[in-house]
């Protein structure tokens, strides 16, 4: 339902679009300067020891997902969403505790993994000239992961023009229907078949399932609504 406060949002546009774009480049870029000047000089014997993190890497990973805290967050109005292709008013689901230590112990190992990948490769002949390079691919890739989280700094987006969920986006016209998952999640039925479908939230999300369901089964009956740029306060799940 809509506030009665007064009209604080920006049109659905392209004004702030390539500041964002630039301190991501910014922020990812100097990330992976970072992460190469410390991958690159490693000996081969000191990459050994980073591939013995790779098992405790492993095991914290497995650990964290068996953590299921209560989400009490609630989806927040923004007149400014980044997207894709612009920027407009919309509501937003912010990354709990939960989905932050998910997404650093997923980095940490699968850093850590391709780093004891790269250990493994001999010392003599062309392997030797190869290693920099693969220790330089995996710099770009953490350089290429921090872009993502600066240029979408929310992970689950709801605008007039659709539902984004970090890089990917749906179009309002191509969501037939939602549902809860079992295991945690929001599925998305499309009007295009997709297998699997897609599953939106989960405990990354510091709003429940619940709320996240009826926010998009709200905007989905009306997406003109959030295109108004008056402030909305999202539909709560029914008792």
């Amino acid at each position: 339902m809509f506030s009665s406060e007064p009209l604080a949002a920006a049109r659905p546009g392209r004004d702030g679009l390539w500041p964002r774009r630039l301190l991501s480049l910014v922020v990812g870029g100097a990330v992976a300067v970072v992460a190469a000047r410390v991958l690159l000089p490693l000996t081969a014997s000191q990459l050994d020891d980073v591939r013995g993190l790779a098992w405790v890497a492993a095991g914290a990973h497995l650990g964290q997902q068996r953590w299921r805290p209560r989400r009490t967050g609630r989806l927040v109005w923004r007149a400014r969403v980044f997207g894709r292709q612009g920027v407009e008013p919309g509501l937003v689901a912010r990354r709990s505790t939960a989905g932050w230590v998910e997404l650093i112990a997923t980095v940490a190992m699968v850093t850590t993994l391709a780093v004891g990948v790269v250990s493994l490769l001999p010392d003599g002949g062309s392997w030797a000239a190869a290693r920099p390079v693969l220790l330089g691919v995996v710099a770009l890739g953490l350089g290429v992961c921090v872009y993502q989280e600066v240029r979408f700094p929310d992970r689950v987006a709801l605008t007039a023009s659709g539902l984004r969920d970090g890089w990917h986006r749906y179009a309002w016209p191509d969501i037939a229907g939602a549902g809860l998952q079992d295991g945690g999640g929001v599925r998305l039925r499309l009007a295009v078949r997709q297998i699997p479908p897609p599953v939106v939230g989960g405990r990354g999300l510091a709003a429940s399932d619940e709320r996240l369901l009826a926010a998009i089964d709200e905007v989905r009956s009306r997406p003109q609504a959030l295109a108004v740029g008056l402030p909305i306060t999202p539909a709560e799940p029914a008792d």
